[in-house]
């Protein structure tokens, strides 16, 4: 386990330039095995979760060359369909494997899946649209066996009971494979699904309805191989915002993203009287902006919610609490999601942090607070994102410990944060 020594009160300035989108490359590592000809990505971040998942295409045969951040994957002598229980504990998109293998080996036996415990994911989107495109799956014990029950897989018409974004990706990812037409009807519209159809249609997919809550796919079960650049990761891009707001400082943040994926989270910093300048690839945030919470009509306390895209994103929570310690008014957060999201709160409170948790859902934050230096450990990936910048704005030494679930999400964290004025250090712990 590796652990980060923070000291902080630093003063932040420069340009940072984020990753790949993580939830994007994810799907797309998983939907290689549609295809025997090669696949080439570009912008691909050097993280832990994109390891295994290339891991796991290796152990299932394919030819995976990466070079930096581009890698070329060839899955022309797929030898086996079965993934090993430690690799499908280890990330919740082990999951996005077993349409694919099932579309090009006949079956595939998957263990449950892993990733951060931030509350009940369920799968049952993904079992009823598997099943609907010709699947069977017997999830009554482990691996979990996914059969094709016809020649083909075919397409369907599908009503998802929740937008669930991994069901959504992997029910377009099979459905690119399959004859006939699909139909997502209340599918998940956040960026990165729409990357993933960029990706399926540059393989000889027909897409349309992406960005929108009905997507239809002609599945073309010839698909072949492309080239794709993945976009920078929006959530990556959020948590440097807060990190500048949050320390009063000034930052440029560059990558390969669209203005039209931050309209929702310059509306949420605007709530706390945060301002920057968005325009396509570079994004500027001014330095010693007075944070002030802007209090909804009436004087009443202004509410911050998640919901699904383009709600302001889940993931983008964390680090939104951390950022509103500093600001000088009073906010209620409510996280509509996942219930266990809001549970980190308990080391800002450690830190000095004014808040309240009201229940797994809810907590009222009210600032600005001086937080200080305390040893912690990370719980999920944005919670430890956000961990790290309640120590930069505190005083003296923080430790957060299981540091290594921050680099599943955040690449080159460490030395990102270091050009841009952070006193970090990452060291190996044996501490819990």
């Amino acid at each position: 386990m590796r652990s980060l020594i923070i000291n902080g009160g630093s003063t932040i300035s420069g340009t940072v330039t984020v990753g790949g989108n993580k939830n994007a490359v994810l799907p797309m590592i998983a939907a290689c095995l549609l295809t025997p000809e090669k696949v080439i990505m570009h912008n691909v971040p050097q993280i832990s979760d994109v390891d295994i998942m290339l891991e796991t295409l290796k152990l299932l045969g394919a030819e995976v060359d990466r070079n930096g951040n581009d890698v070329t994957i060839c899955c022309a002598k797929i030898k086996h369909n079965t993934i090993p229980k430690d690799l499908c504990s280890a990330l919740r998109t082990s999951i996005l494997f077993a349409g694919p293998l099932a579309a090009r080996t006949g079956g595939a036996k998957i263990y449950p899946p892993g990733g951060d415990v931030i509350g009940r994911r369920r799968l049952d989107a993904h079992f009823y649209g598997l099943r609907k495109l010709g699947v069977t799956v017997n999830n009554e014990g482990t691996p979990y066996v996914f059969e094709q029950k016809t020649k083909s897989i075919h397409g369907a018409d599908l009503f998802l009971d929740e937008a669930s974004v991994t069901a959504t990706e992997h029910i377009m990812t099979l459905a690119a494979a399959a004859k006939g037409k699909t139909i997502i009807r209340n599918a998940a519209s956040e960026p990165h699904i729409r990357q993933l159809g960029e990706m399926l249609m540059a393989m000889g997919a027909k897409i349309e309805g992406l960005d929108s809550n009905t997507i239809t796919i002609e599945g073309n079960p010839a698909l072949h191989g492309a080239e794709v650049t993945v976009e920078s990761d929006h959530i990556e891009v959020a948590s440097f915002l807060a990190l500048a707001a949050a320390t009063k400082c000034g930052l440029t943040i560059k990558g390969n993203f669209k203005t039209r994926d931050y309209w929702m989270t310059r509306r949420m910093f605007e709530r706390l009287g945060i301002k920057f300048k968005l325009n396509p690839g570079i994004i500027e945030i001014p330095p010693r902006q007075k944070m002030k919470i802007l209090p909804d009509f009436g004087n009443a306390i202004p509410q911050i919610a998640d919901g699904p895209w383009p709600q302001f994103p889940s993931d983008m929570m964390s680090c939104m609490i951390v950022c509103a310690t500093q600001a000088k008014g009073t906010v209620l957060f409510f996280e509509k999601m996942f219930e266990s999201r809001i549970y980190f709160v308990d080391r800002l409170i450690s830190m000095g942090a004014n808040a309240v948790v009201c229940d797994p859902h809810r907590v009222v934050i009210t600032g600005p607070v001086k937080l200080r230096a305390i040893e912690m450990s990370s719980p999920d990936i944005r919670a430890g994102m956000a961990m790290v910048i309640a120590a930069i704005c505190a005083k003296g030494k923080s430790v957060i410990h299981n540091a290594d679930i921050i680099f599943r999400g955040y690449e080159n964290i460490c030395e990102k944060l270091t050009s841009i004025g952070v006193d970090v250090t990452c060291v190996t712990s044996k501490i819990k």
